[in-house]
């Protein structure tokens, strides 16, 4: 009987972890993007900021993934961790949603839920359609995997030994030990809440035992976002320790209050919660969670202190020109699928920065033939086609993982990018090529070719620069700038080579300087030829 009971318990378990598994996962996919938008947009402050994490983590279901996302966050600059704390406290409240749904009994609608996400993930082609499917499946298997343990928990309570074990855990600090311990290996205070809302519902455990194991499992949800952080710089680090110093401040203050008041607490919750146990749990779990908001709120630029010096210290900053090095992506950057895109973007505006300030250093090289410049032109290339590889390496990579849809719909277009971004670097080598061509042959320009040359770089530098706005900001500001610019430089370009046939003719430009001359206006075209490219690569894609 007890190993019948044993299994059924882990198969229901297993069933929640999946449900909760699937249905967050999806959730991300499904709408990753947009919550990822709302995310960065209304965090300005702090308030607003935790009104985003309340209902972030209420729609996610998890308090662990939003944490880990405001860590990734933070990690990539997208965040201040002033932002983050407003986050990381209203997480802290929506993480209650999943155990005030379980309190519910929506076991009986679970099928039918299920029943509806199948037919979605099977029969409608839509990806955000399949994705809803998703949600739905692990949503009906989460609430089949509760009527599995409850069935398994009924069983336990007519075994006279066990349910005595359960009901001889008086001692507040291994309550709380226990939640801990649970939570830090099952990565979710919901699962947690929820298990010991059952037993409580079962009479297995009374509610004030379950009120300190709620105050343990507080601490162990911060294990996840503490695990993402230890591959993170610094101010990940900062940001893990904030969600871990205000639950660990909180439980504290909980502890304390509940040593002289537990018997009104008791009270208090079973009166609002008509004395149905299941509801006691979910509602201690809201209440304290909000009384722990309520009261460190006002501290949370102390807690962004306390973290500073708990990990002092500042990380090596790697410029724009950092030979060989990734700034955004890879090394200590944390990996997470709802902002892997959103890095990449950094990474090749960073690329796209160095390729145009390339193509300055090669074209005044070819002018004044500096030996320095054409050199470190070479070098900057050199930079460039590490991060051309390298970042195409990591788009294969993250489009072989469960992307929100937006993002997966933006991984051909970026592949796009990475190599017109290269395209111009290479642009820049073929004008220091030419620079150390014209200091072989001591040819020299016209003053009028050295205007045109100037002229047309001016428009090209122009274009590149509202391209990469339209790119890295999603900006459709210089949409029509960038349209007439492109005719313009197309137009500019057979005036200056119709020009330069002139001078030729009349002799004013050496045959040598005129061929250089003729194959640098071209790849300055090309150049905005690619610039556009890069400009309009998302709305192609859309």
């Amino acid at each position: 009987m007890i190993a019948g009971i044993i299994m059924s318990l882990a198969g229901g378990l297993s069933l929640f972890l999946f449900g909760m598994h699937v249905m967050s996962e999806g959730i991300e996919q499904a709408a990753g993007a947009k919550m990822r938008s709302i995310l960065e947009f209304f965090t300005t402050n702090r308030f607003t900021g935790m009104i985003v994490g309340f209902f972030f983590t209420a729609v996610i279901q998890s308090s662990s993934a939003c944490t880990a996302l405001v860590v990734a966050f933070v990690n990539s600059g997208l965040m201040s961790l002033s932002q983050a704390v407003g986050v990381i406290l209203g997480s802290n409240i929506g993480t209650t949603v999943t155990s005030q749904l379980v309190s519910f009994n929506l076991s009986a609608y679970a099928p039918a839920i299920s029943l509806i996400g199948v037919v979605c993930l099977l029969f409608i082609k839509k990806p955000f359609a399949k994705k809803i499917g998703t949600v739905l499946i692990g949503f009906g298997v989460l609430f089949m995997g509760l009527t599995g343990m409850k069935d398994a928990m009924s069983g336990i309570k007519e075994m006279p030994v066990i349910a005595d074990a359960f009901a001889s855990l008086t001692n507040p600090l291994l309550a709380i030990l226990l939640g801990l311990v649970i939570t830090t290996i099952v990565q979710s205070s919901s699962v947690t809440v929820s298990i010991t809302l059952l037993m409580a519902s079962q009479g297995l455990l009374g509610l004030p035992i379950c009120l300190y194991i709620i105050l343990g499992c507080n601490i162990g949800a911060c294990s996840t976002a503490m695990l993402a952080s230890l591959s993170g710089n610094k101010m990940a680090k900062r940001a893990a320790l904030i969600h871990l110093l205000f639950n660990v401040f909180g439980t504290i203050i909980m502890f304390v209050l509940l040593q002289f008041t537990m018997d009104y607490v008791v009270t208090g919750i079973e009166a609002i919660s008509g004395g149905d146990m299941g509801r006691c749990v979910a509602n201690a779990h809201t209440i304290f969670k909000i009384f722990q908001v309520l009261i460190l709120f006002p501290f949370g630029g102390g807690l962004v202190k306390l973290t500073y010096l708990l990990v002092p210290g500042e990380d090596e900053k790697i410029g724009y020109r950092a030979n060989m090095q990734l700034k955004y992506i890879g090394g200590k950057n944390i990996f997470s699928p709802a902002t892997a895109v959103i890095e990449v973007i950094k990474e090749l505006d960073r690329m796209a920065t160095l390729a145009s300030e390339n193509l300055n250093r090669a074209m005044n090289a070819l002018i004044t033939l500096d030996d320095d410049d054409i050199e470190e032109a070479y070098e900057v290339e050199q930079n460039i086609n590490y991060l051309h590889k390298e970042i195409t390496e990591y788009l294969v990579k993250i489009s072989q993982t469960n992307l929100p849809v937006e993002d997966a719909k933006s991984i051909g277009a970026l592949f796009h990018v990475v190599n017109d971004i290269e395209r111009i670097g290479d642009h820049a080598e073929n004008a220091a090529d030419a620079a150390k061509q014209r200091r072989q042959d001591h040819s020299s320009f016209s003053p009028a070719a050295m205007k045109d040359m100037g002229e047309l770089l001016d428009m090209v530098n122009t274009i590149i620069r509202f391209a990469i706005e339209m790119f890295t900001n999603n900006d459709e500001t210089h949409l029509h700038d960038v349209q007439n610019l492109e005719e313009a430089i197309d137009e500019r370009e057979r005036e200056v080579q119709q020009a330069h046939v002139e001078r030729m003719a009349s002799g004013e430009c050496s045959a040598e300087a005129g061929m250089i001359f003729s194959d640098i206006i071209s790849g300055l075209e090309r150049v905005a030829d690619h610039a556009v490219n890069i400009a309009f690569c998302m709305y192609d894609n859309a």
